[in-house]
């Protein structure tokens, strides 16, 4: 389930040009289940239609303190019943007024009326953005706590380019979330590994799978984003571009176990996402094969298994998760991998339906405990995937007995 779901969040917007994002914004929050409340200045009425708004949200716009539908006092309505407030586009006027604590306008009133977290994402000409006294009221925003996202640099209003555009929804709709996570991984390592491993035939080719690293990368970002210190071990470095991890990257079974094996004692919660070869070239070759010269016998041998060693060499308190990606028998395959290599937790998909698994944004998974619990989430996106392996992870980390608080794990 989304940080965001069932939670209110009071959606502000000012007058500058980027406000049409904010529709955006306000569709896609409420697409992870926030309760949304619009509140528009006289500025962002120029700018966009309250109509729309109010049709989007989850309830009618606030756009003035007098005569409001929503009660007497809207904006001490609105900043008690947030659970983050967002300011899309906050321009310079609006972060010079919320610095100096001026009640201009129902925006600013409902900004010192709330104690929630805020989100600003600021948008401005770069003049502007580079002023001075723009960059102190910034720095001492950001020292209160209030939290920016963007602006990023690209084309502005008017023809010119430049810092001070503000960050696309998805940046935004993030980072509100991430105000409204909680850390219940602080204080706690998590390795994770993602991707396809390739083991070469020959100096350009290799034996692989479709794996795309996507759901390992996203179970590293949410445990990034509750707090947990990540390693992510991957084939494919472009996937963690932006994760807040440790990156180590690798191509085959051995160099991936060999860095787990020097990673895995050292943490609380192990999730083994990657898609590694079961099979390799006994003798790849260092040159490449020409085809003039016949089809090649490749021969093939096991590799390492780095989910039944870790299995084996799990310490005390240790949260170990495998995944087992399968096109029949779903349940018996993956009980089967779950007690055959001792783990905690496994997290099997049918590869064979449609937007499931390798690829895809979107997968559908059934998890397996080893104390016999079963859950289903349904086709989802694949950050929400990883957030219901963690919230499982998380739940067996506070078993009684299971966690050893005094941890004897060697730590740097």
């Amino acid at each position: 389930m989304s940080a965001l779901s069932g939670r209110c969040v009071v959606l502000g917007v000012t007058g500058g040009i980027a406000a049409y994002k904010a529709v955006e914004v306000c569709r896609r929050l409420v697409g992870e289940g926030a309760h949304v409340v619009p509140v528009l200045t006289a500025g962002a009425l120029r700018m966009v239609g309250e109509t729309t708004f109010s049709a989007l949200a989850s309830e009618p716009a606030i756009t003035s303190l007098w005569n409001d539908r929503s009660g007497p006092i809207p904006h001490t309505a609105a900043g008690q019943r947030a659970d983050a407030v967002v300011v899309c586009p906050a321009t310079a006027r609006l972060i010079s007024d919320l610095r100096n604590g001026r009640s201009g306008d129902v925006l600013t009133a409902t900004l010192l009326a709330t104690r929630a977290p805020v989100v600003l994402a600021p948008a401005m000409h770069t003049e502007m953005w580079e002023q001075p006294s723009v960059q102190e009221n910034l720095a001492v925003l950001t020292q209160r706590g209030v939290t920016m996202v963007g602006p990023s640099e690209g084309p502005l209003a008017g023809g010119d380019s430049g810092p001070g555009r503000m960050a696309e929804p998805d940046e935004i709709v993030a980072a509100v979330e991430a105000v409204l996570t909680v850390p219940d991984l602080a204080g706690t390592r998590v390795l994770v590994t993602s991707g396809g491993t390739r083991e070469p035939i020959d100096a350009v080719r290799f034996v692989g799978n479709r794996s795309s690293g996507k759901q390992g990368a996203a179970v590293a970002e949410e445990a990034a984003a509750r707090g947990a210190e990540v390693v992510l071990v991957t084939t494919q470095s472009e996937r963690a571009a932006g994760i807040p991890a440790r990156v180590v990257v690798v191509e085959t079974a051995a160099e991936m176990a060999a860095v787990v094996e020097l990673e895995a004692p050292r943490a609380d919660v192990v999730v083994m996402a990657a898609a590694v070869a079961d099979f390799r070239p006994a003798q790849p070759s260092g040159t490449k094969l020409k085809k003039d010269r016949g089809v090649p016998a490749v021969e093939l041998e096991p590799t390492a298994d780095i989910l039944a060693a870790l299995g084996a060499s799990k310490g005390s308190g240790q949260v170990l998760v495998g995944f087992a990606a399968e096109t029949e028998d779903i349940e018996s395959n993956a009980v089967a991998k779950l007690r055959s290599k001792n783990l905690d937790v496994i997290v099997a998909n049918d590869v064979s339906k449609e937007h499931v698994g390798f690829g895809h944004d979107t997968n559908e998974i059934v998890m397996f405990t080893a104390d016999g619990a079963r859950h289903h989430v349904p086709l989802t996106t694949k950050r929400e995937a990883a957030r219901a392996v963690l919230d499982v992870a998380v739940s067996l980390m506070g078993s009684a007995g299971d966690r050893d608080t005094t941890d004897s794990r060697e730590r740097p």
